[in-house]
């Protein structure tokens, strides 16, 4: 099944979005603003954002008739490829506005999984998302073919039509779906084994919304190359590396990114991937402390680790990018015309945020600030569970000095 590709010239694409009765209009540029951050993830140029307020969603084209007649000038007027919309579409809903505008129609689902079959590496992976993406595709066979035409190959030759053709197509997709469950099924006995032969080692867990730099603090924590970038997505497969902290060894897992309204057949496909989240010891939850809507982020974190029966896990909120975060306006902050980081660190330790359900802290991973007391607070987690599992290994815990001043 191969993914959306935008291989030679680049799409340009217009965004929709809807404030309704359960999704407020103050909120509906920020989800657009993360709505464009997906499409350019995928490769997409966005050139223009169209919002509406309604009561309640069109049942057949989700926005008005009025509203889509404008985009629909729109996109002929300036030649646009691929209209998106930030709510996933019925299928009916799919069919209609299809119909009406003859363009590539993406909901906010199907984005979400294009970006995740481009960015899938390994088997387990890529057999998640395929899964998730033909669970998408079954009850939306009665829409245009432009997303299925794209498994096959590119073929537009078809046999025979109508209902009977879409039956066959379903019939194929529940036969593939069954086949894919069946190898995700022995992938996932593998990597149960493979968590089984780690011993009792102390497991912690990086969780967090996309994009917040979990990826960069687990390469730090390592010394690893764990692949980061500033995209959303940018880690799919979850890493395993040991840390060492003094003598002590624990494992550190860098997991997926979650994100709002994440489609429900990823968090279904995925869960044995997560299976690291629900399995750990600790959970290290990095924000970006730097994001406008980084309370938000916070919100969708906790409800995606409730959804895992991971939430009441010890938890350490790491407030990460704090080299980002707004320059405070008070003049005594700066020393010779420069934020002074010691005293911005004060005043964020000081701040509503500190004062969390979870012990805080703030750090910038890239400038390595606050570094070593992120080192030392996870030290003694991991020693506290440690010594609790392992009664007799208290010479791990002996620093250098501690064995010379023995020996003297």
């Amino acid at each position: 099944m191969e993914p959306f590709s935008t291989k030679g010239e680049i799409e340009r694409a217009v965004l929709v979005g809807l404030a309704h009765r359960e999704q407020p209009v103050e909120k509906l540029e920020e989800y657009l603003d993360e709505l464009e951050f997906l499409a350019t993830t995928l490769g997409l140029n966005t050139v223009k954002k169209f919002t509406q307020s309604l009561e309640t969603p069109n049942p057949a084209t989700f926005i008005g008739s009025g509203k889509l007649n404008e985009v629909k000038q729109y996109i002929k007027d300036n030649d646009i490829d691929v209209v998106v919309f930030d709510d996933d579409l019925s299928p009916s809903q799919i069919r209609n506005i299809e119909k009406e505008l003859k363009k590539k129609i993406y909901d906010r689902s199907l984005l979400i999984l294009d970006i995740f079959q481009s960015r899938a590496q390994t088997s387990q992976a890529k057999t998640q998302v395929e899964l998730a993406r033909y669970e998408y595709l079954l009850p939306r066979l009665t829409r245009m073919w432009t997303h299925l035409e794209r498994q096959r190959g590119g073929t537009s030759t078809r046999g025979g039509a109508g209902e009977k053709e879409i039956e066959t197509d379903r019939r194929m997709i529940r036969n593939q779906i069954a086949i894919l469950k069946k190898k995700l099924e022995k992938i996932d006995k593998q990597m149960r084994t493979q968590r089984g032969n780690r011993g009792s080692m102390v497991r912690v867990a990086l969780v967090g919304y996309t994009n917040v730099g979990k990826s960069t603090l687990m390469n730090m924590m390592s010394k690893s190359e764990v692949f980061a970038e500033n995209k959303l997505f940018a880690t799919l497969d979850t890493t395993v590396r040991k840390v060492v902290i003094e003598n002590l060894p624990f494992l550190m897992a860098d997991t997926v990114g979650f994100i709002r309204k994440l489609p429900h057949q990823l968090v279904e496909s995925f869960k044995s991937t997560l299976d690291e989240v629900r399995e750990a010891d600790i959970l290290l939850h990095v924000v970006d402390i730097s994001h406008p809507q980084f309370e938000d982020q916070i919100r969708t974190v906790e409800s995606t680790l409730a959804e895992l029966d991971a939430i009441d896990k010890p938890t350490l909120l790491v407030f990460n990018k704090i080299d980002r975060y707004p320059e405070p306006p008070e003049e005594e902050w700066k020393w010779d015309g420069e934020i002074n980081p010691a005293l911005r660190l004060q005043d964020l330790e000081k701040s509503w945020m500190a004062r969390q359900d979870h012990q805080t802290l703030f750090i910038s991973a890239v400038n390595k600030t606050n570094v070593e007391e992120f080192k030392k607070t996870l030290y003694d987690k991991v020693k506290e569970i440690h010594s609790k599992r392992f009664p007799y290994n208290h010479y791990l815990y002996e620093l250098p000095e501690d064995q010379e001043n023995k020996e003297d």
